[in-house]
């Protein structure tokens, strides 16, 4: 039974969050459902839909999470399209501290179903 109750933790994951005013610096996921503790983690990202580089992160719990705020590390303009996805809390050499750089294994991307778990929205 836990088995079935770990594949649909893992199948229920998602960010919920919608186009938002980030000049005061941060960006907001209104919702995140998640397997196990770990990151929500703001990639740039453009028309092609691939993740570039971080420009945020903040941690999240186990289960559901409301209205997680992350405070951005460099300047996005009105446009600019952010990928707020879910960040694994693995492999790296600190438990609760991010070690996510892109490509790398270490607190890296969840996926589920071989899609990552997350959402596209436009800065404003």
């Amino acid at each position: 039974m836990a088995g079935v109750t770990f594949a649909a933790a893992h199948a229920n994951q998602g960010v919920t969050a919608g186009d938002q005013d980030v000049s005061g610096g941060t960006v907001t996921a209104e919702k995140i459902t998640a397997a196990a503790n770990g990151w929500l983690v703001v990639h740039r990202t453009d028309d092609s839909g691939k993740p570039g580089p971080v420009v945020g992160h903040a941690p999240i719990k186990a289960g559901e999470n409301a209205d997680v705020t992350a405070i951005l590390t460099e300047p996005v303009a009105s446009g600019d399209k952010l990928m707020l996805m879910i960040h694994a809390e693995d492999g790296g050499m600190k438990t609760g501290i991010f070690e996510y750089t892109l490509g790398a294994k270490e607190d890296g991307p969840i996926k589920v179903d071989g899609n990552l778990v997350m959402t596209v929205i436009s800065a404003k």
